[in-house]
């Protein structure tokens, strides 16, 4: 076990002398490629920050106004027929725009539950098997200019799905 935490401390330079040495060997500049690297980085979070600061306003609204309170308590009849717990809902439904304020939602159900209740150990499978489906797809096609997604985010939705029922299963 000691073997893996030593190959751990060490992977990370071990690549960093990897990529040095093979510029080196090849003759390339590797600070200027550095740099370069690191302007399109800084190309890539301002064409982003927009929309960033968009989806975290837009959560915050929701969560400070009530409104997912209230989409809980308008889902409560489904939820029954499904057998998904109701007080969760805000927590999927926020894990799909924000995977920062679900964990905020998250230690509230810690607070109120408790992090070994049966809500607690549901939310938690569920924060690890689902994604951030709109801030991935805005990030993602808003940086390499994707204009038609096609089925991304029905896919996004179903394999959201299906990963909460498997959380529901297995807890």
């Amino acid at each position: 076990m000691n073997f893996l935490y030593y190959l751990s401390d060490g992977i990370i330079p071990f690549v960093f002398i990897i990529i040095a040495g093979y510029g080196l060997l090849n003759k390339i500049n590797i600070f200027d490629v550095f740099i370069e690297g690191a302007a399109d980085g800084f190309k890539t979070v301002y064409k982003i920050l927009p929309t960033l600061i968009g989806l975290m306003v837009m959560v915050g609204i929701l969560r400070v106004s009530g409104s997912l309170d209230y989409l809980a308590s308008l889902m409560k009849p489904v939820s029954r027929v499904t057998g998904f717990p109701s007080e969760l809902l805000p927590l999927v439904a926020v894990k799909m725009f924000s995977s920062s304020a679900a964990v905020g939602l998250l230690i509230d159900i810690y607070k109120q539950m408790g992090p070994d209740s049966y809500l607690g150990t549901l939310a938690s499978v569920i924060m690890s098997c689902s994604e951030t489906i709109f801030y991935t797809m805005s990030i993602y096609f808003v940086t390499v200019k994707v204009t038609k997604t096609r089925y991304t985010l029905i896919g996004a939705l179903f394999a959201t799905a299906a990963g909460i029922a498997a959380a529901m299963a297995v807890v």
